[in-house]
């Protein structure tokens, strides 16, 4: 049974997973409520679409604060304050420390634009095509104090062309992200996920047997 889950959302950017999220929870498609959206960005574009719903946004300045603890404790307060239950990273470009994550054990979620453990950090599209892989993706994992480390809830595969740039790979996962992460809060929603050291377990999930992808085709 779903529980109606108190989320709010960290970013940096655009917001378009922000966006997505919104989306499905309008559509009823996710047990859960955005409580409040904050940036480190004074700029960031998801700061409209928070304000476009209808949802309470803060700026928190990373600048502003002499210490990284000292930031991270002006975010455990505003989300404390707003009862968040789950911190949903959705473009937001901090490395969050243990500080903060003692703050919300087992409680803070982010979406990867690659196939964790496979290149994480920054310009993960270019390197994939780069390295010349024949799959990429993205990975919703559980956040730990590693650099995109944390233990693995959900993977998207897509293809990777020869004709590819960073750019163009970026976009075919970035569909797939939206798609996937409004899936994953649903599933924390109704209680399905449990961790047991590194490895994720979803109730009552369904895996296709013995599927496979190959690339290329011949």
């Amino acid at each position: 049974m779903s529980h109606l889950l108190n989320l709010g959302v960290l970013i940096s950017g655009r917001g378009s997973n922000l966006q997505a999220i919104m989306d499905e929870i309008d559509r009823g498609e996710v047990a859960a409520r955005i409580l409040v959206v904050v940036s480190n960005e004074p700029e960031a574009y998801g700061l409209k679409r928070a304000e476009g719903g209808g949802i309470p946004s803060i700026v928190v300045n990373h600048r502003e604060y002499e210490s990284r603890e000292a930031f991270e404790e002006r975010l455990i307060e505003v989300l404390r304050d707003y009862g968040v239950e789950l911190v949903v990273l959705a473009g937001f470009m901090r490395v969050l420390t243990s500080h903060f994550l003692k703050a919300f054990p087992m409680r803070v979620v982010n979406i990867h634009p690659a196939l964790l453990p496979a290149f994480p950090g920054l310009g993960v599209q270019e390197k994939a095509v780069n390295y010349g892989v024949r799959f990429s993706g993205c990975t919703v994992h559980f956040v730990d104090e590693g650099v995109d480390a944390g233990p693995i809830i959900a993977q998207a595969v897509v293809p990777v062309f020869p004709t590819d740039t960073g750019d163009t790979l970026a976009e075919r996962i970035l569909r797939m992200e939206h798609r996937i992460y409004p899936k994953v809060i649903q599933w924390i929603s109704e209680g399905r996920v449990r961790v047991e050291g590194r490895r994720v377990f979803v109730h009552g999930a369904n895996f296709g047997e013995e599927i496979a992808f190959i690339e290329p085709v011949v």
